[in-house]
């Protein structure tokens, strides 16, 4: 039987420190006598000097950093490639400590099925939160909970249902959509290769078995073809050629191609695997791709076919927050996205994720470890996507442009037409969002306008609205365009949708003066009607000069 049956699997373990991650990995390397004879005879030495009194230390194999071994923990992340009669395998056995929760990102950022390990002594805490959380922002789809340590807790089977209760209301929480919860104890192995005596109470696969079966080809393929190209290959003059790795779909010789963000068309004439010419590239290949003419390809852009990617300069991203040093918005950073670097700023902090709760919280900064959604702009427009559409055009880092450290990686939430600023006026079942609150500055260094919005706020008829400050000065008395007539507002209070009064002015939903079409009613989205005359954007508004101590 062959080791590809069910094909690569590449999978992580995290959770919280002294969970037990890299014992159980070590256990089933152990066990499923994936060992050389040396590597064997070298953890059965090493143990008579480690942690368990003289028996075998499994996580002795994965740890080898003299500082793991010293303190007991995993620090960075271990890579650990294993095949058995019935799938290979690539594991990723990362660390628990919060300090390091950037090298567990890291691994995170790699694999298809997450195993979170659960301490059943002391069962779901802080970090397992965090842990699952950023799995989830990574993208990852399958997880399974290992309540670990099942021996110490007397293999009690109501202890085991009372930390799977709290996993299944995380699970809910996180929209997990795959989980499975398996009680081991990696010491002993018991339901770690096979099942364990120990709880005949439980039914269920042991881990191994689960990792060996599982099926993760579910997932919803990426919509057309799409390469962002790494390199132009032009070893003499009569050949250029672009390389990259296929990312989503299919490309085919004489396939008509369109390359972003320029737009240009070309044919392909040639396509070669190393240097063998083929026919044809599917996802995951990395090719050299020849065009039927020359156009202006470099590093960063996009080779596309019917992926209807976007081209923008602004987005909204949920980020980990890596740096020692706080996210305050204004702050100026490389980014890249794909295979394109180029220099960006953090324009806005939406909120931060309480890893508790999962409540949403307003914030002027964020620490180290914290999870965020922000709103980012670019020095150009760059070829991208939301991470749910195309995950590798909508995933990213942030780097410090100062020491080239890794400041955050995260992934796009909104591109594009993104949502309003979540400030809706609302009448009983009639309702419009307005960005009526934004605050606009001008960012000297990019030579970019950038929009921070308030938070989300909802009002309601006889409320009173915030018409006046640094950024804005609106009249007491107009009225908003709306699909159900006008939103009125009134002594600058919103009294509810009407009709319009001529003696008072038309502002659009961005706060701008309309002309006489949005006057009467033609568009109530802010767009600019058919007219001569270019409206105001300073009668009622103001840009003020981004500062660099800037905090909002």
């Amino acid at each position: 039987m062959s080791g590809a049956e069910n094909g690569l699997l590449k999978f992580i373990t995290c959770g919280s420190v002294d969970d037990g991650k890299s014992t159980l990995i070590g256990h089933i390397l152990y066990d499923s006598k994936l060992l050389y004879a040396d590597q064997e005879q070298a953890l059965l030495l090493d143990s008579r000097v480690g942690s368990r009194d003289g028996a075998i230390d499994y996580s002795l194999l994965l740890d080898g950093l003299i500082a793991e071994r010293e303190q007991g923990i995993t620090i960075d992340v271990a890579y650990r490639y294993f095949t058995t009669e019935k799938r290979s395998f690539i594991v990723a056995d990362t660390p628990g400590h919060e300090e390091y929760t950037r090298n567990m990102a890291v691994g995170a950022s790699f694999a298809d099925l997450a195993v979170i390990l659960v301490d059943a002594t002391q069962g779901v805490l802080t970090q397992t939160r965090r842990h699952a959380r950023i799995c989830a922002l990574m993208g990852i789809s399958y997880f399974v909970f290992s309540v670990n340590k099942m021996d110490l807790a007397g293999y009690s089977r109501e202890r085991f249902a009372f930390i799977s209760e709290d996993i299944e209301k995380l699970a809910d929480e996180l929209k997990l959509p795959n989980t499975i919860i398996i009680p081991v104890s990696a010491t002993e192995g018991d339901n770690v290769t096979r099942r364990g005596e120990n709880m005949p109470w439980y039914d269920g696969p042991a881990l191994l078995s689960l990792l060996e079966t599982v099926d993760i080809g579910g997932v919803e393929p990426e919509q057309g073809f799409y390469m962002p190209v790494q390199r132009v290959c032009r070893p003499n003059h009569s050949f250029r050629g672009f390389q990259g790795q296929v990312e989503s779909g299919t490309v085919l010789v004489n396939d008509t191609l369109t390359v972003l963000p320029g737009g240009e068309m070309a044919v392909v004439t040639s396509i070669y695997a190393a240097d063998a010419p083929v026919e044809s590239a599917v996802s995951g290949q990395p090719v050299t791709i020849q065009l039927d003419r020359e156009v202006d390809v470099s590093r960063g852009c996009v080779l596309t076919r019917n992926a209807e990617l976007k081209t923008v300069k602004e987005f909204e991203a949920a980020l980990l927050w890596m740096d020692d040093r706080k996210l305050i918005p204004g702050e100026d950073y490389w980014i890249k996205i794909g295979t394109k670097l180029l220099p960006g700023i953090v324009a806005g902090i939406r909120h931060k994720v309480d890893v508790n709760t999962g409540m949403l919280l307003s914030a002027d900064s964020v620490g180290k470890n914290e999870i965020v959604r922000c709103e980012i702009v670019l020095s150009e427009p760059v070829v991208l996507d939301e991470f749910r559409l195309h995950k590798t055009l909508g995933e990213l880092i942030l780097i410090n442009r100062i020491n080239h450290a890794t400041a955050a990686c995260g992934v796009i939430k909104a591109a594009g037409n993104r949502k309003r600023d979540g400030v809706t006026l609302r009448d009983g079942s009639y309702c419009i969002s307005i960005g009526l609150f934004d605050s606009f500055y001008y960012h000297p260094d990019i030579h970019a306008v950038l929009r921070h919005s308030p938070a989300p706020a909802v009002y309601q008829p006889e409320d009173s609205l915030p018409l006046k400050s640094a950024g804005f000065d609106y009249p007491s008395d107009f009225d908003i365009p709306a699909d159900s007539g006008f939103a009125n507002i009134r002594k600058g209070i919103f009294t509810g949708f009407g009709g319009h009064d001529v003696n008072v002015p038309v502002l659009d939903v961005n706060g701008i003066e309309a002309n006489s079409n949005e006057a009467n009613g033609n568009d109530a989205n802010g767009n600019e009607a058919n007219g001569n005359t270019p409206r105001d954007f300073g009668k009622y508004r103001k840009v003020a000069i981004w500062e660099k101590d800037y905090e909002i």
